[in-house]
């Protein structure tokens, strides 16, 4: 393995880190800032909005420099973030810390997966995504519980510094091993040729795949506290272990998505939407009993992240050539979308339809509708080339 992959991965712990640590720390924040925790919460969505805007901005805005040259300046921004949202005197001063800190998300792991498919052969691309999404895994499971631990007892400004030493020594280790020059450093294509690639509709459906996919996902996990103590009827305590179970699952299901699609990319893509529509739908039997519901978590993290490395693939392959920078970092933008997405769905479920124990039908339904896409997307594929023959005829 590449060491330069592994400074992606730590790269992605960071940034996964930042991003989901804010969700421990919502009371102390709140208390100290003298806001409401609603309004806390509200730098979670201003987070995942600053990364589907930022994105596509960024990516286009450096499109000119060398892709290791792109990497560094994210990982500076993400480090000077987070040094801003420990500093923060105000709310208002903290959610543009946070806005701030997202514009780096999307574009890293945008760049950082067309940086990590050109460090290996061909054959190996979908794995290499996979490791570098290991480090949004292992912050799940090791980094948002350490920022918690830290939050809680020293302060939460104490985990922003924490995560910024992350983003210095994250810097380093990209400086020192992120090749320059080749496939993996290799300078952008042109304004017009990367905005071209939106003009493909197999780029667009695979978009598209992602965002309705992977909605399903946070239609449930958005609510995994209130299913678990309401409807499984476990303590609130329980909540953090059962959770370690699904950070371990997404780092499972990571791994094996990327093996998969290495072997299979539009059959493993198919195979783990349909998995993952099928644990959805079974949470309705499963969340009535302590021990199924602990099993579900954990299918359900293995099942969410056996997609990403097929989803984030099949949209780079559609961009073959000029583009990929902007397609793969407008694919990450539409994992947040779908994240948007699912949450709106299961709270309007939960306000004002059936309630917590129908969330698996609706984030199944919704996984589905990205499978419909992807199966229409599979499709278009056998008619071009059938096409392509009929024409040579």
């Amino acid at each position: 393995m590449p060491i330069a992959l592994l400074a992606l991965t730590a790269g992605a712990f960071g940034i996964g880190t930042t991003e989901f640590v804010i969700m421990g720390l919502l009371l102390q924040v709140s208390a100290d800032l003298q806001v409401s925790i609603a309004a806390a919460g509200l730098l979670i969505s201003g987070y995942a909005l600053g990364v589907a805007v930022g994105a596509p901005l960024l990516t286009i805005a450096s499109r000119r420099l060398p892709r290791k040259t792109v990497l560094l300046g994210l990982m500076a921004i993400f480090t000077l973030g987070n040094i801003a949202c420990a500093m923060a005197g105000s709310y208002e001063l903290l959610m543009a810390a946070r806005v701030v800190t997202s514009l780096a998300h999307g574009t890293f792991f945008g760049v950082g997966s067309v940086v990590a498919t050109g460090l290996v052969p061909p054959e190996r691309r979908a794995s290499a995504i996979a490791v570098m999404f290991t480090g949004l895994t292992a912050a799940t499971l090791l980094g948002v519980p350490a920022g918690a631990w830290l939050g809680l007892h020293f302060g939460w400004r104490s985990t922003f510094w924490a995560v910024a030493l992350i983003g210095v020594a994250a810097f380093t280790v990209l400086a020192l091993f992120v090749p320059r020059g080749g496939r993996a450093d290799a300078a952008p294509a042109a304004l017009r040729d990367e905005l071209a690639v939106l003009a493909r509709p197999q780029v667009l459906l695979g978009l598209a795949i992602t965002v309705l996919g992977f909605a399903g996902v946070f239609a449930v996990f958005t609510f995994i506290q209130p299913l678990l103590t309401r409807v499984t009827g476990v303590s609130a305590a329980a909540v953090s272990p059962i959770l370690l179970l699904f950070g371990g699952g997404l780092a499972v299901g990571n791994l094996l998505g990327g093996w998969l699609a290495d072997r299979a990319p539009m059959p493993s893509l198919l195979g783990s939407l349909v998995a993952l529509a099928a644990v959805l739908g079974a949470m309705q039997w499963l969340v009535h009993r302590p021990w199924t519901a602990v099993v579900f978590v954990l299918l359900l993290g293995i099942a969410a992240f056996a997609t990403v490395a097929p989803l984030q693939l099949r949209v780079l392959d559609k961009a073959a050539g000029a583009g990929q920078n902007l397609a793969s970092s407008l694919n990450i933008a539409a994992f947040n979308l779908g994240n948007a997405l699912g949450a709106w769905a299961g709270g309007g479920v939960i306000e004002r339809g059936p309630g917590l124990q129908a969330l698996g039908w609706v984030a199944a339904l919704l996984t589905l509708a990205g499978l419909a896409i992807a199966l229409w997307s599979r499709a278009l594929d056998r008619r071009l080339p059938a096409a392509a023959v009929t024409a040579c005829a």
